[in-house]
Formats: structure tokens, sequence, C-alpha cells
């Protein structure tokens, strides 16, 4: 699942490659916007919101996408094959004469009055990679359900947006705690919240190449996440996996205090 450093960088090439540029092709292929037609409205910006994309054109209008589990961006130049999939899994496309971005498999899109954003965007907590970071409210929102399990309130987006399975884990480990300890008795909450927006900070510029770990070498990027019956990198002890609302999770059952499933 993209995580919010990964549409972060998405969205930062879609900036580059659109923003100030007038539309010379729009092409949406979902059922409710088949008439929509964009061309000759000039792109204001591209701005994630947590995992989601604000693709704001002249007009008052922005084209909302999220990416889910499968949804993908992909840039080509004029004459480039198009390689992100089969041609009935494209949802969008937006072009200038020098770029053309292709939706894959975009599982929301939709188009909405730029002033309308806060009834898709609006239940997000703070953004771990936006202006709007608020580690206070973050920290807050978390402990608002002292019993809930730590690793499904990490993933709440009404909670601090960005965080996916991935760092949920890895989040977990580096905390020392399982990801079902009840997040009311998570012994540094503060310190969680900075180690969030540190790892996604760090990580948001180099897409295909996360790593809380501090490598980038295959197969020693991540402490956790993948490496179910594989040795600790700490105390070389088998990792174990197990559902968590309906995700896998990873942890080390000698690193990590606190109840499993």
């Amino acid at each position: 699942m993209p995580e919010g450093d990964t549409v972060w960088h998405a969205a930062h090439r879609l900036h580059e490659a659109l923003a100030g540029e007038v539309l010379t092709t729009c092409d949406l292929r979902v059922p409710r916007l088949a008439t929509v037609d964009l061309t000759g409205r000039t792109v204001l910006d591209v701005t994630p919101r947590g995992k989601h994309l604000l693709t704001r054109v002249e007009g008052g209008l922005t084209l909302h996408s999220h990416l889910r589990m499968e949804g993908a961006w992909r840039l080509y130049a004029p004459g480039e094959k198009w390689t992100g999939g089969p041609a009935f899994q494209i949802r969008a496309v937006l072009g200038n004469s020098a770029h053309t971005a292709v939706g894959y498999r975009l599982p929301v899109l939709e188009l909405l009055r730029t002033a309308a954003e806060p009834k898709a965007v609006g239940h997000l907590g703070p953004d771990l990679l936006g202006p709007d970071w608020d580690p206070d409210a973050a920290r807050a929102n978390l402990l608002r359900d002292p019993a809930r399990p730590l690793g499904e309130a990490l993933l709440d987006q009404r909670n601090l947006a960005g965080i996916g399975n991935v760092y949920k884990c890895e989040l977990c480990f580096l905390s020392q705690v399982t990801p079902w300890l009840p997040v009311g008795e998570l012994p540094e909450p503060d310190r969680i919240v900075e180690l969030a927006h540190r790892l996604l900070e760090a990580n948001r510029a180099h897409p295909g190449r996360r790593s809380t770990t501090g490598s980038h070498r295959p197969g020693q990027t991540l402490y956790v996440y993948g490496r179910a019956r594989r040795p600790c990198f700490r105390c070389g002890t088998p990792l174990r996996s197990a559902p968590q609302d309906g995700r896998p999770t990873y942890w080390c059952p000698r690193c990590q205090s606190g109840p499993t499933r």
C-alpha cells in the first residue's frame, strides 16, 4: 500500500510536470466523469494530503484521487509507451505538451469544487508531511481511545495522516511494543509521534527505497515488515506474523513487549 511518503513523492512529480501548464489532454474513465473535459484549463498545483492527491485546476475545481492498495500515477513523455498496466486499468489521463500523467487502478477519482475539499479530506488528522503537522494534536488523537490497540490507532488516518501498514509495524518495533498494546499503555506517546514524523521525512524523496534501519541494501531496509520467520536484526529471534484489522502484521516476540494475537 502506498504510504504518506510515497504519495508525497507522487504529488511532487505530478506538480513538477503539470502545474502552471494548460491541459491539452483530459480523459477521465469513470462513468460519473465520462463527460468531464478539463482541456484548456491550467493546472494550479498538485498537493498531497495524507494518502490523498488533490490536483487543482483553474475555475475552482479539484480532481481528488486516492491510491489505496493498487493505484498509481505514472508520467510519460510524448510518444513514450505507457507501461503502468493494461489499458482497461487506466482511470485518468491528464496531459500537456511535455508530459502525460496516467492514473492506473485508482479506486477513488472524483471532481470537486476546490472550496469543497474538506468534504474529502477534512476528516484527516495532522499530515505527517504537511504544513499542518501538529505533534501535540496527533498525540492527543492517538490517546483519545486508550483501550484501542496501538497498531489500529496508528493506521487510523483521523488520528494522524500518512502511516500505512509498513510504518505501523516498524514504528511498533522501534518503540519496543507490540501492535496489540492498548495505546493508553504506550510508555512514551510523544516519542512514537516524533519517530513517525522523522521516518516519513527521511524517506519521502526515495520512492522504492523506504528504509527504517538506515540501510538501503536489499533485505536490510526494514526491521520486521515482510520478514516473518527470519531472524530479528537485534536479537536473532525468528520474527512472527499475524493479521491485525485485516492486514498482515509483523513483530519480534523478544524485542517487543505487550499482548499478541
